[in-house]
C-alpha cells in the first residue's frame, strides 16, 4: 500500500501543485476584488465564501454568484478563474489516467489484491509454483476436491489460462518470479493455513530456490518439487525436500515394470493414474528383447532400470561416445529403416522412441511399425502442444513428463499410505497382481478407480474413536452401506497400517485399534458415505447393531450396564 501510495503521488505531484496554485491565486483574487451588497455598499468576499464558489466554478457545476451578484471586475476574474480551472483539471485527469495505465502501477495494484486475498484465506491450502502442464493438472484435481489453491507463475500468459479455466474455486495468482523468498512469502508461504509448496516449474534452479526458501522460511512446511537432473535431486535431497519427482526416472521405472510384470503395471495404473488401461492390455506384452531409441538422460535411466530386471536391449543414438561402453549398440537416430533392421528390428517385443525431438520420435515409430507390426510402441512427447498428433498415434504407451509428475504429487497428496502400497506392490509377484487387479475389476468395472485413507484418530474417526468405549468395531463395518447395513459399498482395503506393521489386502475381521490407518479403493462416492459411518455415531451403531442408537448419555449408560450383567 505505500509503494502505491508513493508512485501515486510521485507522478501527480506536478499536477496538483498546479492544482493547488491556480485554486489558491482564485480565491485569493476574489477576495481582492470589491463587490456591491444588496444595498448598494462596498463588500469584500471572505476566504470561506470565495473557496466554495471557486469550488462549484472550477467544476462547472455553476450555482449561480453567491452571496450578491457580482460585479464587472469580479466576473472578469471569475472569467479567467474558469478558463485556468478547468485547464488546470484537465491536466490533472489526464496525468491520472496515464498513472492508472502504467504497467508498474498495474502491477503493484495486481500485487495488492493478490496480497489481500490471500491473507482472507481461512482453508487448507497449497502453493503451486508453476502453471504449465504439471500446474495446470495439479490445480483442476485439488480444486476438484475441494482444496484450496494458490498459484505463481513467471508467464502473464499462463497466468491468463488459469483465469480462462473456470475453476470451480475461486484461485488467488500472480505473474512472479517464485524464485524470490518476497514472492513466496507474498504467496502465503508463512500463512498459517498453508498445508505445502509445490515447486513445479520446468527450471531447476528455480525449484531449488524455491524448495531452500521454503525449508528457511516454514521448516514444517511439506514441499514437493519436480527435477530433470540428477545433481539438482542430490542438492535438494541433501536439505530434506519431502518428495522430488524425476520423470524420467520414474517413467524409467514404469517401463520396467509393464516389460516384466504387466498385472503390477496395471494395478500402478489404475490407482496412480485416473484414465487407466483395460484389464485386457495385460495380455498384449511378451518377454523380449527391447529397442532405445536415444541415450540422452531418458534413455540411460531406461537402460539402468531394464538392467536392474536382466531384461535385453539394444540401444540406438547418433553419438558413436555415447555408445562405446554399450555392447548391444546401433549408431543413429532410429528414423531409418536400415538402423532399426541392424537394431533387429523384426526380432523385437518393443521400441522406445525417446529422443527430444517430438518429430524424430513418431518418425521412429511409425518406421519400425511398417518393419514390425507386432511392436510394443512407447514415445516420447516433448512438448504439450504436439498432445492431438501423440493420441493419435496408436502408440502403446505415451511418456508425457508433465503427467507423470502431476499423477505422483497427487498420489502423495491424496494419502501417503498410495505411495506406501505401491512400494510393497513391487515386492508381490505377477500372480498375486493379477488376483488384485480381478478384484478391482468386480468393484468398479471400467469406471475410474478412486483411493483414500482413514485414520482412527478422534480428528478424523471421531464415531469409530466412541464406538471403540463401548465394543470393537471390525475393518468390515467400514464398508457397509450406512443406509441399508446388508449391503456393500464398492470398495475393499488394500492396506492395513498398524503399530506392529505393514498388512496387505487386511481381512475384514480386523480389530480396529487407536492409531490404525487403512487404505481403501473403490469407487468415489464410496468415500462420501464412509465419511458418515466414521464421523458419525448414530450411523456406525446402526451398521454394527441394526438398531437405532440411544439418543442420551444415561440411556447409553444403562444399556452399557445391562449388557454388560447379561
Amino acid at each position: 500500500m505505500n509503494n502505491l501510495v508513493f508512485l501515486f503521488m510521485r507522478r501527480l505531484r506536478a499536477p496538483l501543485i498546479t492544482l493547488i496554485t491556480v485554486y489558491a491565486i482564485s480565491v485569493f483574487g476574489m477576495t481582492l476584488i470589491p463587490g456591491r451588497d444588496a444595498d448598494g455598499n462596498v463588500w469584500y468576499m471572505d476566504f470561506f465564501h470565495a473557496f466554495y464558489f471557486v469550488s462549484y466554478m472550477g467544476t462547472t457545476i455553476g450555482f449561480g454568484e453567491v452571496p450578491y451578484e457580482f460585479t464587472g471586475a469580479q466576473r472578469m476574474w471569475v472569467t479567467l478563474s474558469i478558463y485556468a480551472t478547468v485547464i488546470s483539471w484537465l491536466y490533472g485527469i489526464g496525468q491520472t489516467l496515464a498513472v492508472l495505465q502504467e504497467p508498474m502501477f498495474g502491477r503493484l495494484m495486481r500485487l495488492r489484491g493478490f496480497i489481500a486475498h490471500v491473507r482472507k484465506l481461512h482453508q487448507p491450502f497449497y502453493l503451486v509454483c508453476g502453471y504449465g502442464v504439471t500446474g495446470s493438472i495439479v490445480v483442476r484435481r485439488l480444486i476438484n476436491r475441494g482444496i484450496r489453491v494458490v498459484v505463481v507463475d513467471i508467464d502473464q500468459d499462463r497466468i491468463d489460462a488459469l483465469e480462462l479455466d473456470n475453476l470451480e474455486l475461486p484461485v488467488p495468482s500472480i505473474c512472479a518470479d517464485a524464485s524470490l523468498p518476497d514472492i513466496l512469502d507474498h504467496a502465503g508461504l508463512q500463512h498459517p493455513h498453508c498445508i505445502g509448496v509445490l515447486a513445479l516449474t520446468n527450471n531447476d534452479n528455480v525449484n531449488l530456490s524455491i524448495a531452500i526458501a521454503s525449508k528457511l522460511l516454514a521448516p514444517r512446511r511439506q514441499v514437493i518439487t519436480r527435477t530433470n537432473a540428477q545433481v539438482t535431486t542430490a542438492n535438494m535431497a541433501s536439505f530434506g525436500t519431502d518428495m522430488i519427482v524425476d520423470p524420467f526416472q520414474t517413467y524409467a521405472d514404469y517401463m520396467a515394470l509393464a516389460a516384466r510384470s504387466p498385472h503390477k503395471l496395471l494395478a500402478y495404473d489404475w490407482l496412480m493414474n485416473p484414465h487407466h488401461r483395460t484389464l485386457s492390455s495385460a495380455y498384449k506384452h511378451a518377454p523380449g528383447r527391447w529397442i532405445i531409441c536415444g541415450y540422452g538422460r531418458f534413455g540411460r535411466a531406461l537402460a539402468a532400470a531394464f538392467s536392474a530386471e536382466g531384461m535385453e536391449m539394444t540401444i540406438i543414438d547418433p553419438s558413436p561416445g555415447n555408445l562405446a561402453a554399450l555392447k548391444n549398440a546401433v549408431v543413429g537416430v532410429g528414423t531409418e529403416a536400415h538402423t532399426l533392421e541392424a537394431a533387429g528390428v523384426t526380432s523385437a517385443v518393443g521400441i522406445i522412441a525417446g529422443t527430444a525431438n517430438d518429430a524424430d520420435n513418431l518418425s521412429i515409430i511409425m518406421t519400425a511399425r511398417e518393419l514390425n507390426p507386432r511392436l510394443t510402441t512407447v514415445v516420447r512427447q516433448n512438448l504439450h502442444e504436439n498432445g492431438l498428433v501423440f493420441r493419435n498415434s496408436r502408440c502403446d504407451f505415451i511418456m508425457e513428463p508433465g503427467r507423470i509428475i502431476a499423477n505422483r504429487i497427487l498420489a502423495q497428496l491424496k494419502t501417503p499410505l498410495l505411495p506406501l502400497f505401491m512400494e510393497h506392490l513391487h515386492q508381490q509377484d505377477d500372480v498375486w497382481a493379477h488376483t488384485l487387479i480381478n478384484r478391482m475389476s468386480n468393484v468398479v468395472g471400467d469406471r475410474e478407480l478412486d483411493s483414500w485413507a482413514v485414520q482412527v484418530t478422534a480428528q478424523t474417526a471421531p464415531a469409530i474413536l466412541a464406538m471403540l468405549d463401548e465394543r470393537p468395531v471390525s475393518l468390515r463395518y467400514l464398508s457397509k452401506d450406512p443406509r441399508q447395513r446388508d449391503r456393500q459399498l464398492p470398495c475393499f482395503p488394500l492396506l492395513l497400517k498398524t503399530l506392529e506393521g505393514v498388512k496387505l489386502l487386511p481381512g475384514e475381521l480386523h480389530a480396529l485399534q487407536v492409531g490404525d490407518e487403512i487404505l481403501f479403493c473403490g469407487l468415489s462416492p464410496a468415500k462420501r458415505q464412509m465419511e458418515w459411518s466414521i464421523n458419525n455415531y448414530n450411523v456406525l451403531h446402526y451398521l454394527l447393531t441394526g438398531e437405532d442408537p440411544p439418543h442420551t448419555l444415561l440411556a447409553r449408560l444403562l444399556r452399557r450396564g445391562s449388557e454388560s450383567g447379561a
